[in-house]
């Protein structure tokens, strides 16, 4: 009978299921934990619109604690305000001010390796359906859960969790499903490849003379043209198009939330764009750089984008940016990831210094991540008393250097 119904109107049903209406949510102090369950699954269909699966209630009993602390950020002060900024500096390369307001909001308190861990297996999740044998519950595994989504879905899916007073929700995005990366592949790799390419690339994934661009923007030589780039990005069918809307999707039925961001690889950096743009809190996991991604998108720029944080270890090349050239890795699987500058903090494990790591693509994986880094506390000297290392931003960092960029096209 529900199916029956309008998808926005099921899932708004689906939320009445779980609301305690006796009272409203309690505003809490900083280090107050948060238990968050699965509520729903999202996706997109081939035509980009968003779309949602509810998650029973008596099917999704594990839950996820996790601690918080208060984070500043900066929100536009309308989204009104925001586009236009954005579609002036697209249309006429000029900036417009926008007013932004600070604000303090409850956020996941990154100091702690334990909420590390917790928010590492939610993203993970974002890859599987809950029946699979690699869903991560709190405890470990589970291979029970009786529910899933369409196989044959595509594009951006992940999951979406709910705290317990409806007061903070956590949206979950799924990275790149290639099988070379993460363990298996998926109904998803076309379009993530795509996204991959376009974001991560200097010029349209122009790696070597035998590769096929995904944009026509290589102009010969180390020569691209900067507005061609900036067109292919702008797609309502690309992710961060549906990353936001996806947003205004969650932030319409849980209207008096705070929401969270997360993800792993491309999912990190997706939600990374998307909180600078609303100034929710973010952490991403093994992210691609997305700082120039950011800049050919637009994006207004806040006073701080400091509520985005990137968790990221040196022995993955994608994050470091060093998985570039023909014969990498990356290349070699068609995918040309080349940025090396990321938005907000840095907490970086330098486990090939300190662990002795080797620097390999399958450390990218977030079960890697899981299993390997996030499982006991970081020690290293000079961080005495910390169980992850110290977020950082990054400095005198410099995207595709050897490239030049203008209005190329206009000249032939």
């Amino acid at each position: 009978m529900l199916n029956l119904l309008p998808t926005t109107l099921r899932f708004l049903l689906g939320s009445l299921l779980w609301l305690d209406l006796s009272q409203p949510p309690a505003v809490l102090p900083a280090r107050t934990p948060l238990s968050f369950q699965l509520r729903h699954e999202h996706a997109i269909t081939n035509d980009s619109r968003v779309i949602f699966s509810n998650v029973v209630p008596s099917f999704s009993s594990d839950s996820y604690v996790v601690s918080t602390s208060n984070i500043q950020t900066h929100r536009p002060q309308s989204a009104n305000a925001f586009h236009s900024a954005r579609l002036r500096s697209i249309r006429y390369d000029q900036s417009e001010r926008v007013l932004w307001d600070q604000t303090d909001v409850l956020g996941p308190n990154v100091d702690e390796r334990e909420t590390l861990l917790t928010l590492a297996k939610m993203t993970s999740n974002a890859y599987t359906s809950p029946t699979a044998s690699d869903w991560y519950t709190s405890e470990g595994w589970n291979k029970s859960t009786p529910f899933g989504w369409e196989p044959d879905a595509d594009g951006l899916r992940g999951h979406i969790f709910v705290s317990d007073d409806n007061s903070t929700v956590v949206l979950s995005i799924k990275g790149t499903s290639a099988g070379w990366i993460t363990g298996g592949g998926g109904p998803t790799v076309r379009k993530d490849k795509l996204n991959d390419n376009l974001l991560f690339s200097c010029c349209c994934a122009r790696v070597g003379p035998t590769w096929s661009t995904v944009c026509d923007c290589h102009q010969g030589s180390y020569r691209c043209d900067q507005e061609c780039l900036e067109r292919s990005l702008i797609g309502e069918s690309l992710y961060y198009s549906v990353g936001v809307n996806l947003y205004n999707n969650v932030t319409y039925l849980y209207p008096n939330a705070n929401i969270w961001l997360i993800g792993h690889s491309l999912g990190g950096s997706l939600a990374s764009l998307v909180g600078v743009t609303f100034g929710a809190p973010v952490v991403a996991f093994e992210a691609p750089s997305e700082k120039l991604a950011a800049t050919r998108l637009h994006l207004p720029s806040p006073p701080s984008t400091h509520h985005v944080i990137h968790v990221f270890h040196t022995a993955d090349p994608i994050p470091m940016g060093t998985c570039t050239g023909v014969t990498s890795s990356c290349g070699i699987a068609g995918y040309a990831m080349e940025t090396r500058c990321h938005l907000g903090k840095v907490i970086r494990y330098d486990t090939v210094t300190h662990l002795k790591w080797s620097v390999d693509i399958r450390t990218h994986s977030i079960v890697q991540i899981i299993d390997r880094l996030l499982n006991e506390d970081w020690t290293q000297e000079g961080q005495e008393g910390r169980t992850v290392p110290e977020a950082k931003a990054d400095e005198d960092c410099v995207d595709c250097f050897n490239w030049e960029f203008g209005s190329f096209h206009s000249k032939s």
